[in-house]
């Protein structure tokens, strides 16, 4: 059977120029895979063309606005995740009007597709009162609870994503002053943050007690869990989870939100930059690319204050102005003028 155009260039933009001209991440190339695989997937199920019989002359700019909203309509995807399908769409077609200029019309046809608005999102953290009354409840005299409190210390400790956390290394973390912790984030960029002197003191006591050294043991995974393979995002939140259920019924009010794993780096963030740590450093340990993201945390925080103080004072001006035409010196004044 002779191969289609589309299964040759999209095979090309997965295996080869996103793993070695855009050097992406292996979460990004399978992020991107699995948009593609939905794509097939609707093509099959809702267009009667199956995929060793799609070809670039049968993709039209009108199958890939139908994409997308049966990806939300009849496989309940959040706007967000339907964005985020766009995205892989949009890179694999900027990747083709290069490969493949003949199609370059359809190409800037699909990428001039808007992308759907989504409602504003809240940006939820922890006060450090709350941080400190969650990272309080594992009991240290349990081995498995011991864990779990070092792993959460760390994950607010480093502002790390979950998938960051999952993929340390032994190797990753240097206990001896100045106590760091290396931290591999989007696209394989490396960036080294350093830690609290108590959560050394915590790695250090979790490390003697699975009897590593600094010699040995240094490329496995840093947590493990107890099938003896490295934390998933799932795993993580298990434990967040865990703890969030454990502060209830002890009646320890931590938050109106659901925590997930990135409450604890958004929580990590907004204790910097209330600390006076300046947006750039914050951005930095972040692994932010642009310092606009990171600006989110200095509006939160302004936001935060404003509220605070319009419950804390009074409003001293009225909130209306008397109308000037009940003003009968000015009328009289402005009609003299005419």
């Amino acid at each position: 059977m002779k191969v289609s155009d589309f299964s040759y260039h999209l095979t090309n933009f997965l295996t080869t120029y996103m793993s070695g001209q855009r050097n992406a991440s292996i979460n990004s190339i399978k992020s991107y895979r699995d948009a593609f695989k939905l794509f097939l997937t609707f093509c099959k199920e809702e267009k009667d063309i199956v995929p060793e019989r799609l070809t670039l002359s049968k993709i039209s700019p009108q199958i890939i606005k139908e994409y997308y909203d049966w990806l939300e309509k009849s496989r309940g995807c959040s706007i967000t995740s339907r964005n985020h399908r766009r995205t892989a769409v949009n890179s694999f077609f900027r990747y083709l009007q290069i490969e493949a200029p003949e199609h370059l019309f359809l190409c800037q046809k699909i990428l001039a597709i808007p992308q759907k608005r989504t409602p504003k999102t809240v940006v939820g953290y922890l006060t450090p009162e709350e941080m400190k009354s969650l990272l309080a409840l594992p009991s240290r005299s349990i081995s498995s609870e011991r864990k779990e409190l070092v792993i959460l210390t760390v994950l607010y400790d480093t502002g790390a994503r979950v998938s960051e956390l999952c993929d340390l290394k032994v190797r990753d973390i240097r206990l001896e002053p100045p106590s760091i912790i290396t931290l591999i984030g989007k696209g394989e960029k490396t960036r080294h943050v350093p830690i609290m002197k108590n959560t050394v003191l915590l790695l250090k006591q979790y490390l003697s007690d699975l009897g590593y050294s600094d010699t040995k043991n240094v490329n496995i995974p840093l947590f493990i869990n107890c099938h003896h393979a490295p934390y998933t995002r799932k795993g993580i939140s298990y434990i967040i989870k865990k703890y969030e259920n454990r502060a209830i019924e002890s009646s320890i009010h931590l938050s109106d939100f659901k925590i997930t794993p990135h409450i604890f780096r958004h929580s990590k963030a907004m204790h910097l930059y209330q600390a006076g740590i300046d947006l750039i450093y914050i951005r930095d340990i972040l692994g932010h690319v642009d310092i606009s993201t990171t600006e989110i945390y200095a509006k939160i925080d302004t936001e935060r204050k404003r509220d605070a103080l319009e419950k804390a004072y009074p409003e001293i001006t009225a909130s209306t102005l008397s109308d000037w035409n009940d003003d009968n010196d000015l009328i009289e004044k402005l009609s003299k003028l005419v």
